[in-house]
């Protein structure tokens, strides 16, 4: 879990304008340049204006009016992956992430900079971010038709039309939604199997609860065969990051504010979460919001590697898997070893870890639509890793990584099936 005591609230103080708080953090890089090797744009340009340190200088100088706020400046900031690879090799602990997220807040509440942003959205995108992300139970509704359309066959033929083949929002959303038939609305509570261990509540966030549900109906058996009662809220709404990281901070303020209550009525004493991008909001609501939750919030792979498994037998597989770590997962939560201790459970499995984790897939949310040329060649390099390791399965902790990944993988005419670990878990488990 994150160590929140490291992370200073940039709006502690409550006199400070936005930009001078910015300042202050900022005011904290010593410019040593240990970042730079470290990130992934400062290695697609090699342009100081595109790494940790030099973005921060850029903040500086538009916060203290010294430079104009103007297109140049947004494109150094839009490039930003928000990895936070940098922030683990800071010796003085900047709050990059923290940075990255007041810039993008300033740029959003500059009218020249909204026209930007604007012009970057296209109709689909828009409706999609404002009718669904922004109320996640409608993708509930959307469910039973999609069932009907993937079961006629009409899904499929949907990728095929060059209206939606050139959008590559479009593409994504379809092509794992035909991976990941969905099945029924969703429960509220699901009672532990055998004597109880606890309560827990899961997040199913906005996008997951519709293309990714293989991985939540398998977190959910598997943490009930292992004695857990699993809640999951029905008013639990998006976590906010895609907000965030846009500079809709007031937005991103909401949602937090209504999971936290849903989430405290609950009565879990964990919350869990399978997409490491959404836990790690959940686990920061406190330095973005000012409160946070009551209990622990961790990613499925901690909290299970924490159990006692030694009543539980697996199914052998005797299959090659690679591990993608997500940034999320690596950098923030800190929490990438459990991915590997839970998969070796499994008898005849070969793990491997992807070459070049430590580098970001391009994914990071809307990044791969934001900004497709970067993402596309940090994806071609993690695609070439992975043909490297001669694995026929790739898994990751995070569904935008996923995505992204899958994505590419199909184009390129590969045929390999990319899951979250605890899939794999449940299907050796023999769980129904």
């Amino acid at each position: 879990m994150v160590d929140l005591k490291t992370k200073r609230d940039m709006d502690q103080d409550q006199d400070a304008s936005p930009a001078e708080a910015l300042l202050a953090e900022a005011n904290r890089c010593v410019a040593c340049g240990l970042c730079l090797p470290h990130c992934p744009t400062y290695h697609l340009t090699y342009s100081e204006a595109d790494s940790p340190r030099g973005r921060i200088a850029l903040m500086s100088g538009v916060a203290n009016g010294h430079i104009p706020l103007n297109e140049k400046f947004i494109q150094h900031m839009d490039r930003c992956l928000t990895c936070r690879a940098c922030e683990q090799v800071c010796p003085n602990s900047v709050a990059y992430g923290q940075l990255i997220d007041g810039a993008r807040a300033m740029i959003y509440a500059h009218s020249s900079a909204q026209d930007v942003n604007q012009r970057k959205k296209n109709g689909l995108r828009d409706f999609f971010e404002r009718k669904l992300i922004a109320q996640p139970a409608r993708f509930d509704i959307l469910r039973p038709m999609l069932r009907l359309l993937t079961r006629m066959g009409l899904l499929s033929l949907l990728l095929r039309l060059e209206m939606l083949r050139k959008n590559d929002l479009a593409q994504s959303l379809l092509f794992l939604t035909v991976r990941n038939l969905p099945g029924t609305l969703w429960r509220r509570k699901y009672p532990a199997r055998g004597a109880s261990r606890g309560e827990v509540a899961l997040f199913v966030g906005c996008v997951a609860r519709l293309i990714d549900t293989e991985t939540l109906l398998s977190s959910i058996q598997v943490l009930n065969r292992m004695g857990y009662t699993v809640h999951v809220p029905g008013k639990q709404t998006c976590c906010g990051a895609l907000h965030q990281h846009s500079g809709r901070i007031d937005m991103a303020r909401s949602f937090a504010r209504q999971n936290l209550r849903v989430f405290e009525d609950s009565g879990a004493q964990t919350i869990i979460s399978t997409a490491s991008g959404c836990g790690v909001q959940l686990a920061e609501y406190s330095s973005q919001s000012g409160v946070g939750f009551s209990v622990p919030v961790m990613d499925i792979s901690q909290f299970l590697d924490g159990l006692e498994w030694d009543a539980i037998s697996f199914k052998p597989l005797v299959r090659k898997v690679a591990v993608h770590e997500p940034c999320t997962l690596r950098n923030t939560l800190c929490a990438s070893k459990h991915l590997y201790t839970l998969l070796q459970r499994i008898p005849g499995i070969e793990v491997v870890e992807l070459p070049g984790n430590e580098r970001c897939c391009g994914a990071a949310g809307t990044y791969y639509l934001d900004q497709p040329e970067f993402a596309k060649s940090l994806l071609d390099a993690k695609l070439q890793a992975f043909e490297h390791t001669g694995a026929d399965c790739l898994v990751t902790a995070n569904i935008g990584c996923a995505l992204h990944i899958a994505n590419g993988l199909v184009r390129k005419g590969i045929n390999i099936e990319v899951l979250h670990p605890v899939t794999l878990l449940a299907r050796q488990m023999r769980i129904k």
